[in-house]
């Protein structure tokens, strides 16, 4: 059963996104095929101190299914966890395209292979998950989860903020020192692959794979800054949270978000009565692209 299916609707609603909002994403789903990018943690999911322990908001789950059902729509999830765990907590419904570990693991369709480190990869992986285990063990709540592209130091549960900041700086430096380790900075976490990847990269993927003619990402943390940069005129990007962004658009919590996708997702089915798709976007069991 879908997340959407466990948990009673909102009576009230999804929230009505700001008007500026609403216009850029009704302008958007004009143009086809459109490519939705959606970031996980912190913007269809709260976040939790237990990476494990989250789960969609039930409006945003409803809402990727609605946008997912549309056949010239393509939603993919860009997320920095790994791919598997992205499967299991976000629970896409059929069709829903998927990029883990910042954009390292990707299961695009029928060509989705599984991430293959290389004998120097590994053991800067090894290197990397000793340095940061090493580092929480004197943390009391710091948290290291151990990743397939490499590991990521947890602070969330670190009761102590001077002490939580102090340990993501030293982090962060020693792994910069480690040859083949490429530490990004996230709310409250350390991300080190080992993997050299980014959002950025990953949505340019997504947008050349499905001959997508507009790209609408969210996101929230700091990586995800990178798949706003990449972003031209006609896309919508939309920053959840505070924080400075490269976004056009922001709301304030992952609850906002429904009520954009439902306006997208409203545009997109109103326009398939105008004309037919400028092109059939390539989901799961497509050819690839040349």
């Amino acid at each position: 059963m879908s997340p959407a299916a466990d948990a009673p609707a909102d009576p009230a609603g999804p929230v009505e996104p700001p008007e500026a909002l609403r216009a850029a994403v009704e302008a958007l789903a004009v143009r086809r095929p459109t490519l939705v990018c959606l970031d996980f943690d912190g913007c269809v999911a709260e976040l939790a101190d237990d990476p494990a322990a989250v789960a969609p908001v039930p409006a945003n789950a409803a809402a990727v299914e609605r946008l997912a059902a549309l056949d010239d729509v393509v939603v993919a999830y860009v997320s920095g966890r790994p791919l598997e765990q992205l499967r299991a907590l976000a629970a896409p419904p059929a069709g829903v395209l998927l990029v883990g570990s910042h954009g390292a693991e990707q299961d695009l369709g029928a060509d989705a292979a599984p991430l293959q480190l290389t004998a120097a990869q590994r053991r800067t992986r090894e290197q990397v998950l000793e340095l940061l285990e090493e580092l929480a063990n004197r943390v009391d709540g710091a948290l290291v989860e151990r990743k397939p592209a490499g590991a990521a130091l947890h602070v969330r549960a670190v009761a102590d903020a001077a002490a939580a900041e102090a340990l993501l700086v030293e982090a962060h430096e020693a792994a910069a020192a480690v040859d083949g380790a490429h530490p990004k900075d996230g709310k409250m976490v350390v991300e080190v692959p080992v993997v050299h990847a980014t959002k950025g990269e990953a949505i340019r993927t997504l947008r050349r794979r499905t001959g997508a003619a507009a790209v609408f990402f969210a996101g929230d943390d700091v990586t995800d800054e990178q798949g706003f940069a990449v972003l031209g005129d006609d896309d919508v990007g939309v920053k959840v949270g505070t924080g400075e962004t490269l976004a056009g658009h922001r709301i304030a919590a992952p609850s906002d978000l429904a009520g954009v996708l439902a306006a997208l997702a409203a545009r997109a089915e109103a326009r398939g009565a105008d004309a037919p798709p400028r092109s059939t976007p390539t989901r799961p069991g497509a050819a690839p692209d040349a």
